[in-house]
């Protein structure tokens, strides 16, 4: 099979600086999605739809949590060849330094890589939020004779300077590429799409950052340790040189690198026809198996509301918002508009019933609107948090504001009778 030969690289990322403070104590592809996943999560389960299962996860900050979740979660067979391994990095004789960009990463962990057997390297973000079958891009990339693929998407003149952006020919081979364009450059790199793309007026072919290279381009090109990126260097430098395939994708796609595009991506869960469909067999999401009990919901309204397991849920209202695994809300409590990604564990019963004790989850009579709740949160009674465009970005110990979203730090004791 095609997919024996292929190798999965996903990209962790940097810091993370856009992303804080999801991010401050953990990696960009270990931040909690959708109530019950990790980010990472998303490319892997991918990886297995598709059949391809050898992949490596390279990551340099924060990396114990994203470490512990890969090993409790993704087991195969001892008898199969499948693995999901994670690589921080190292220093070694030959690489003194941190991963300086998304090149230079798989350039310094390539001693690793080599010692398998593929054909080529699948190189995804760590990132992103979407569902392809990696072996029909793969097959197009073999049945082309590409020496390089790269996965686009149609986006309109609004977004496209956010972009790289390509233009392909009408075997759908690469001819130029530009990074981010200025508004005024975009006429004349406008793209032959579908016409439900161009209904949507989205006529510019933007890279998604999924890249396919063949072994031994891959191997030459590491070797020449000026280039750093593959967006802003290999795949400009190397469009001309080699032939490089436009693999065009229409679905849903979205780069989670903002708090902004983090909460819009959650929140879209819990739309009736949601854009990332969760409940399609045939594109299942894998994360680690939780053997949580039922929530159980007591005299609560729940209005478009993802909840996940083992909640204890007491709410007046819910409405437009995705509740992680156990997550408390206590009596008389309305929560609009809010991702509560929920607790790593259970308080006993002297505990909650302690009063010196902080109670995990949201309180009675709160009322929290436009916020993201990190783990292990304690919200005391009759707290007030209602986001919004109002409110300036800000920072402080127990919560950041970012684009007029309240994000609720991992760990933080809000106090009874808060109000933001």
């Amino acid at each position: 099979m095609i997919n024996n030969k292929v190798l999965a690289i996903i990209l962790g990322g940097g810091q993370g600086s856009r992303l804080h403070p999801l991010t401050e104590e953990r990696s960009k592809p270990a931040v909690p999605i959708a109530g019950k996943y990790r980010l990472v999560d998303i490319p892997i389960s991918n990886c297995i739809n598709s059949d391809i299962k050898r992949m490596f996860v390279l990551t340099q900050f924060n990396s114990a949590s994203l470490n512990r979740h890969i090993k409790d979660t993704y087991h195969f067979s001892f008898f199969s060849s499948a693995f999901v391994d994670v690589l921080a990095a190292e220093q070694t004789p030959d690489n003194k330094g941190w991963f300086q960009g998304t090149a230079d990463a798989v350039r310094q962990s390539m001693h690793h890589f080599v010692r398998h057997d593929f054909d080529y390297v699948l190189i995804l973000s760590g990132d992103q939020l979407y569902q392809m079958d990696y072996e029909l891009m793969v097959k197009a990339h073999k049945k082309s004779k590409a020496k390089i693929s790269i996965a686009t998407i149609p986006v309109n003149a609004k977004d496209a300077p956010d972009f790289g952006i390509l233009k392909a020919d009408e075997n759908d081979v690469i001819t130029s590429f530009v990074e981010k364009p200025d508004a005024s450059q975009l006429p004349e790199w406008t793209s032959e799409v579908s016409d439900e793309m161009k209904g949507e007026g989205r006529n510019y072919l933007a890279s998604m950052g999924i890249y396919i290279f063949n072994r031994d381009l891959l191997i030459e090109l590491m070797n020449d340790d000026s280039t750093i990126d593959f967006g802003k260097e290999i795949i400009p430098q190397n469009i001309e040189k080699h032939k490089t395939l436009s693999y065009q994708y229409e679905g849903y796609w979205t780069d989670i690198g903002t708090i902004d595009s983090f909460f819009e991506a959650n929140l879209r869960l819990t739309k009736d026809l949601p854009d990332f469909d969760l409940y399609d067999k045939s594109k299942r999401i894998y994360t680690r198996a939780r053997m949580l009990p039922t929530t159980k919901v007591s005299g609560t309204t729940l209005n478009k509301t993802v909840v996940s397991e083992g909640c204890i849920i007491s709410a007046s209202k819910i409405e437009k918002s995705v509740i992680g695994i156990r997550s408390r809300i206590g009596d008389e409590s309305n929560i609009i508009n809010t991702y509560m990604m929920g607790s790593d564990y259970y308080q006993n019963l002297d505990d909650v019933s302690n009063p010196n004790i902080n109670t995990l989850g949201i309180g009675g009579r709160c009322f929290i609107k436009n916020a993201i709740l990190d783990k292990n949160c304690s919200i005391g009674d009759d707290v007030r948090i209602n986001g919004g465009k109002h409110l300036e970005d800000t920072e402080t110990d127990l919560y950041a504001i970012r684009d007029g979203i309240v994000v609720i730090k991992k760990d933080a004791v809000i106090p009874n009778g808060f109000v933001l």
